[in-house]
């Protein structure tokens, strides 16, 4: 077995490559979908020397097989969204404390302490459905603070913008985390000159924008907000953990996850640092589902293992990941 907290106490990438490949076997033995896939590709524990051979499963498995490496009972289920008819990714959770643990670290690993900010949660098309495990982990952030007026904002707008001009003004760290069309609705009601806050958007206009490139929406938000950087959260149902950037799109992640690139023609084999490529996430606190995730984003990994979103695949670019069609 795994020691869980030996995942969260990683200090350098030595021991975070040990425990990956720690990882890998143990999910190769425990986990079927992962097993079959590893089997198909001919990729065995013998052949797995370094993180570089490790195959990533393509995150389209999430929504078609129950990807599990426990036998543990499932205590919740977090979904993607999507549109009517849709398939959802579905990710399994067998332990929440392993949530609770990765987000509140990773967090406090770029922030400092959760307790110390005002919790703002914009994030109404998350709010709409069940089983987001962003809305769990901001839920859980807004009842860690020790701040009454942390909470979600769905519809009171004006609510909203009053707080926020408030607390700004009396020096309260803030944290304002939200859904990118809904934070250019509320600098349509007002345009803000903030001092004490951090604005962090979450992507995704959820068809109620035209989509804009990082860029111009980042212009967009930090003329309206009166401030100077915009900061990102990447994360996804798929995973437990998340990366973040505190500016111009560039995140880093917490000491248990990595990202990698993978050549756009040959999804098995890594790029080289720099060059753009499918992101594929190393996440070890999956450590009950898949660490090793082949994302449908494109992205590059810069030399200091931090990395940019650059776009998405279309379903027809993704070469040489469907291998099980079941």
């Amino acid at each position: 077995m795994i020691d869980i907290t030996s995942i969260f106490n990683i200090k350098n990438q030595t021991e975070f490559e040990n425990l990956a490949l720690k990882i890998f076997n143990f999910q190769f033995e425990n986990n079927p979908i992962y097993r079959s896939f590893c089997d198909l590709l001919n990729r065995h524990p013998s052949d797995v020397k370094c993180i570089e051979n490790i195959p990533f499963l393509p995150i389209q498995f999430f929504k078609t097989h129950e990807v599990l490496s426990s036998k543990k009972p499932i205590i919740t289920t977090f979904t993607s969204s999507g549109t009517s008819g849709m398939l959802t990714s579905k990710h399994h959770i067998v332990d929440l404390n392993i949530y609770i643990k990765s987000f509140t670290k990773g967090f406090q690993q770029f922030y400092g302490n959760i307790e110390d900010y005002v919790i703002l949660g914009l994030l109404p098309s998350y709010l709409e459905r069940e089983g987001s495990s962003l809305i769990y982990m901001v839920n859980s952030m807004i009842k860690t603070t020790k701040h009454s007026e942390s909470g979600f904002y769905l519809d009171n707008i004006l609510e909203l913008k009053n707080t926020l001009i408030k607390l700004d003004s009396e020096g309260k760290k803030i944290l304002l985390i939200g859904v990118s069309f809904a934070l250019l609705d509320l600098i349509e009601t007002h345009q803000f000159n903030l001092k004490n806050t951090i604005v962090m958007e979450t992507g995704g206009m959820k068809g109620r924008r035209k989509e804009l490139i990082r860029k111009e929406l980042h212009e967009k938000l930090k003329s309206g907000f009166g401030i100077d950087t915009i900061h990102s959260e990447y994360g996804m149902t798929e995973l437990l953990s998340q990366a973040y950037s505190k500016g111009n799109g560039i995140y880093k992640t917490p000491n248990w996850m990595r990202a990698l690139t993978r050549d756009t023609e040959d999804a098995l084999t890594l790029n080289s640092p720099e060059k753009a490529g499918g992101i594929n996430i190393i996440d070890l606190a999956n450590i009950n589902s898949c660490s090793f995730i082949a994302t449908q984003d494109l992205g590059r990994v810069y030399k200091n293992a931090s990395f940019e979103i650059i776009g998405r695949f279309d379903n027809s670019d993704i070469r040489g990941c469907n291998l099980m069609v079941l």
